[in-house]
Formats: structure tokens, C-alpha cells, sequence
């Protein structure tokens, strides 16, 4: 037959399970002990990768507050600083147009002045350029 339960049948059984159980102690656990060790492993890994990425976008998300109340701190400041520079602009432009209308104010005295002097002069010097004109008619006459 094809099947017969003789002896070597028993032997090659009990020696099926005595490998089984060598092959378990010396295989099988320590496999399945580096498997479970390495997956959980793997799983801090994970856990470890899933809190820092949210501590990455919560230190994201507070770096681009405090980068927008630079912002706001820096154009208050612009703002502040162009104010106190339009105000000396135009502290200094009106010094300066003081300046140039007491300058102009001189100048109009002066020419006034000269002016008048002139004017005061015009007959004696209007006299005088008659009689040389006269003189060197009558001197080219002669």
C-alpha cells in the first residue's frame, strides 16, 4: 500500500518535531523577536517623525507671527522716522526760505539804495556827460 503506518513512519514524526522544535528555539523566535523589536522600532521612529514635524509647523507657525509684529514694529518705525524727517525737512525749507527772504530782502534795500544814489547823481552826471560831449563837439569843430 501506499500509506502503511509502520515504524519509519513514527521515526520520521518524532524526528519532524524534534527539527520543528529546534528550528522554533533556534530560528523562528529570535526571527519573530528582531521582527517585533524592529517594528516597534519603526513605529517610535514614526511617532517620533509624526510630533516633531508638529512641533516644526506649531515653531513655523509662531517664527511667522513674530516675524509679521517685526513687521509691524519696523514699518511703525519707518512711519515714526519719515514723520520726524518730513518735519525737519520742512523745519530747514523754512529756514531756509527765511533765510533767502531776508538775503532777497538786503538785496532789494541795496539796489533801492543804489538806486537812489543814482538817481540823485543822474543830473550832475547827465551835466557832466553834456559838457564832454559839448567839449569834444567844439574841440573836433576847431
Amino acid at each position: 500500500m501506499f500509506l502503511s503506518l509502520d515504524g519509519t513512519f513514527w521515526v520520521q514524526l518524532v524526528n519532524f518535531a524534534i527539527f520543528f522544535a529546534i528550528l522554533r528555539v533556534v530560528f523562528l523566535r529570535p526571527v519573530g523577536t528582531a521582527i517585533r523589536k524592529r517594528r516597534e522600532y519603526i513605529e517610535g521612529v514614526k511617532n517620533d517623525y509624526d510630533r516633531y514635524s508638529a512641533e516644526v509647523r506649531s515653531l513655523r507657525a509662531e517664527a511667522e507671527v513674530k516675524r509679521a509684529a517685526a513687521r509691524r514694529e519696523a514699518e511703525e518705525a519707518l512711519v515714526k522716522v519719515r514723520v520726524e524727517a518730513d518735519r525737519q525737512a520742512a523745519g530747514v525749507a523754512a529756514s531756509s526760505a527765511d533765510r533767502a527772504n531776508a538775503i532777497a530782502g538786503e538785496a532789494r534795500a541795496r539796489v533801492e539804495s543804489e538806486l537812489q544814489s543814482a538817481r540823485e547823481r543822474e543830473r550832475d552826471l547827465a551835466t557832466a556827460l553834456a559838457d564832454q560831449l559839448l567839449a569834444r563837439a567844439l574841440g573836433s569843430a576847431r
